[in-house]
């Protein structure tokens, strides 16, 4: 069975949902065992049989399950449920959008931020993959304000931070820190220290949901260091070219 980590917030309002460890799969290492990176040197088969646990684990059908091609951008792919998933998994976009019954969206990671979204009012879903690039750029707020275009308020939006490097790992130049620091205004997220600063990236995005006009308490931070955790979890700046990547998913509620 596929380990999965939950946001006790999306839960509570009915979103089937998950956030993949690195626990519970069929993968060989370096990518032992649950990883779904379909281009690192993993043997195919196994990674279709991670997503089969993973489907199993959360509860959705695997070839409803739409991922894009991640790219570091802000570009948003809204689904209708029609389309072929492996064409959109073609697709160049950072995060995925959709309200159509019974669609799952996903991003993979390996440090960057994934953040899933529900809208209370439509059952409307977002997956929304964020590097620090993807922060400073604006992806966040992309995603969510795609997914307001379906329908909903602000307000009645739900999101969830899942597992990924935290300040205490994510050592950068004084320049990234600027760039990461200036998309968040009102918060801090430097924390000085020697040689490097660290950055407190999940404090910036929870920061932009916020500022969106979330709810402070719509917005949960499920935890977990990627980086300090290698039995749990997958880590590309600890491990790099050896490292696996996660899924996290989100399903339209019906």
């Amino acid at each position: 069975m596929a380990q999965v980590v939950r946001s006790e917030l999306l839960s509570a309002h009915g979103f089937a949902h998950g956030f993949s460890t690195r626990v519970g799969g069929v993968s060989a290492a370096p990518f032992d065992t649950l990883n779904f990176g379909r281009v690192l040197g993993d043997d195919p088969a196994a990674v279709a049989e991670n997503h089969a646990r993973l489907a199993r684990s959360v509860g959705y059908a695997v070839e409803r399950l739409y991922e894009t091609s991640q790219v570091h951008g802000v570009a948003v792919r809204r689904v209708a449920g029609d389309e072929s998933v492996e064409a959109v998994r073609s697709e160049d976009a950072d995060a995925l959008v959709s309200a159509a019954p019974g669609v799952v969206v996903g991003v993979r990671t390996a440090d960057c931020i994934p953040v899933l979204v529900g809208c209370l009012d439509t059952g409307a879903v977002a997956a929304i993959h964020a590097g620090w690039r993807g922060v400073v750029d604006g992806v966040v707020p992309a995603g969510v304000r795609a997914l307001l275009r379906a329908g909903g308020r602000p307000e009645r939006l739900v999101a969830a931070i899942g597992p990924c490097i935290r300040a205490a790992s994510f050592e950068v130049g004084d320049d990234v820190a600027a760039r990461i620091a200036a998309a968040a205004p009102g918060v801090e997220v430097i924390l000085p220290r020697a040689p490097r600063v660290h950055v407190d990236l999940p404090r910036a995005v929870a920061a932009q949901l916020r500022a969106l006009g979330l709810a402070p308490d719509h917005v949960q931070d499920v935890g977990h260091d990627t980086f300090a955790e290698p039995e749990r979890f997958h880590s590309h700046r600890r491990d790099a070219s050896r490292s696996g990547r996660h899924l996290s998913v989100i399903a339209v509620r019906g």
